[in-house]
């Protein structure tokens, strides 16, 4: 029987053009699967068949727990000080074996054992046929439409199966068996059964490969895509830079005639592409973006990572976009928060926040408004401006002397220090498990005592708006730490 099985090896190994490791691994994963049923409970077998002579050995074993863990399951698992009478060496982790009655190859159900091998050859040969794609190096995975599976398409490519999920499909896209597809592999996940590689139509990656695929100067490094936001199936930007003065960044991605712009824009169902010239200087950028609106001034608040930008009237549903499209588009392209305003929105705001910093001047200063009013127009925005800018910038300002200076100075210090100290009394205010929350550092704790929140559940009580008006952060940032304060509501812990 065991010269049969051996042949048997072989035979198959030729056949399916597998390893014949592979061929014996099923074989003995059989045999532990049959012995298996011999026992009560969830018990390990383990079966150990010689390549040469076809013998085999099968084991029980068990796996080496902590003491202090206890025992999951009694029928494959040993604590340590009971796996230590047996095994003196055996360690946490390890497995204890021990010999047992191996199961006649004859006492096996054929087709069971049959069954169990075809499928380990099957995954085996799946497994190769995965690590042959993956070493191709696609990006972009080409097939056929060949069924639907819970609103799931599943994809094929020769023996190589895709499934591209709903979610990450172009809305209103109708794909047909049959049709041809080309999508983006986003991961290969070898224990879904099936299909394993994970594909997107609507992926801001798929949209840039399209581009590297049609424009041969991002493959030879001349042009490259900075970064790309969509809307699937409807409205896209990319921004693009050239490492070669001699090319034209945006005319090479359009093309002649938009014909490389045009081979894009068919493959995603008609999304309009806008293609902008990627720069350095942030508030240039953001300007790129937010075209085809004219700009008329921009603000830029590094602090915040915020821009305000200001369009007269004409512009300003271009800018905004249909239900904000154009702008939320060029915030994700660009990274930086985007202020949309026109002109009377942009001077009551500066109205607003010169008078917030003259009132600051002159109760913490305790200069008049004129002085206060000289400092604004010079471009002081803060007390830590007064207070450490070079000297030398203050003494160029004409309406003050020299000792004016000073003392000012030495007012914006002595101010400077009077706030810490405050903040540093209302942030002792702030409870311990509030200081603990992940996420929060000393800044935003400090603001947050300024703000009035000193416990986990006034910060678990306030609305997005009020956080952001508080910390200065984002509102996704805002949104995650309110629902990371709240997490204890729902678990009855602190």
């Amino acid at each position: 029987m065991n010269r049969e099985m051996l042949m048997l090896v072989e035979a198959i190994s030729r056949e399916k053009n597998v390893e014949r490791d592979v061929v014996f691994g099923a074989v003995e994963s059989a045999l532990a699967q049959a012995t298996k049923k011999l026992y009560e409970g969830e018990v390990d077998i383990r079966v150990a068949m010689d390549r040469d002579s076809g013998d085999y050995e099968t084991f029980r074993r068990w796996l080496v727990v902590p003491d202090e863990a206890g025992l999951q399951n009694p029928e494959a698992e040993e604590m340590l000080m009971d796996a230590r009478e047996r095994v003196p060496e055996a360690e946490e982790g390890e497995y204890i074996e021990e010999a047992i009655e191996s199961l006649p190859i004859g006492r096996i159900g054929a087709m069971a054992a049959k069954q169990v091998i075809l499928q380990k050859i099957r995954d085996a040969e799946r497994e190769m046929l995965l690590n042959d794609f993956m070493s191709r190096g696609d990006k972009i995975f080409v097939g056929t439409v060949k069924r639907m599976d819970k609103g799931d398409i599943i994809v094929e490519s020769g023996r190589i199966e895709g499934r591209l999920r709903r979610s990450e499909m172009i809305p209103k896209e109708n794909l047909r068996s049959g049709d041809r597809v080309r999508a983006m592999i986003m991961e290969v996940d070898l224990t879904l059964r099936g299909a394993p590689i994970i594909l997107s139509r609507s992926a801001p990656e798929f949209m840039v490969e399209l581009f590297r695929h049609e424009v041969p100067e991002i493959e030879q490094g001349m042009l490259e895509i900075k970064s790309c936001a969509r809307d699937a199936g409807s409205r896209a930007k990319i921004a693009v830079i050239s490492h070669d003065k001699r090319v034209d960044p945006i005319g090479t991605c359009v093309g002649v005639r938009g014909t490389r712009v045009n081979a894009v824009t068919t493959e995603l169902a008609g999304e309009r592409v806008d293609i902008v010239l990627w720069s350095e200087d942030p508030a240039q950028f953001v300007i790129g973006a937010l075209a085809p609106a004219n700009v008329s001034s921009i603000v830029v608040d590094e602090e915040k990572h915020a821009m305000d930008v200001v369009v007269d009237e004409e512009n300003l549903a271009i800018a905004i976009g249909r239900g904000g499209q154009n702008v939320r588009l060029a915030s994700e392209l660009t990274g930086w928060r985007i202020n949309i305003m026109d002109a009377a929105e942009s001077a009551q705001k500066q109205a607003d926040e010169t008078h917030t910093i003259r009132a600051l001047f002159m109760a913490k200063l305790d200069v008049d408004q004129e002085v206060a009013d000289i400092l604004i127009d010079e471009g002081f925005t803060n007390l830590e401006e007064v207070a450490y800018v070079p000297l030398q910038e203050m003494l160029e300002i004409e309406s003050f002397d020299e000792d004016t200076v000073n003392e000012l100075r030495t007012r914006a210090k002595d101010a400077l220090l009077t706030l810490e100290i405050a903040r540093e009394e209302s942030v002792e205010e702030v409870s311990q498990d509030l200081r603990d929350l992940e996420g929060l550092n000393v800044e935003l704790i400090a603001k947050l005592a300024e703000g009035g929140v000193h416990t986990r559940d006034d910060l678990a009580d306030l609305a997005v708006d009020e956080l952001t008006a508080i910390t200065g952060q984002s509102e996704e940032d805002a949104k995650a730490m309110i629902l990371k304060a709240r997490e204890h509501w729902f678990t009855g812990q602190e």
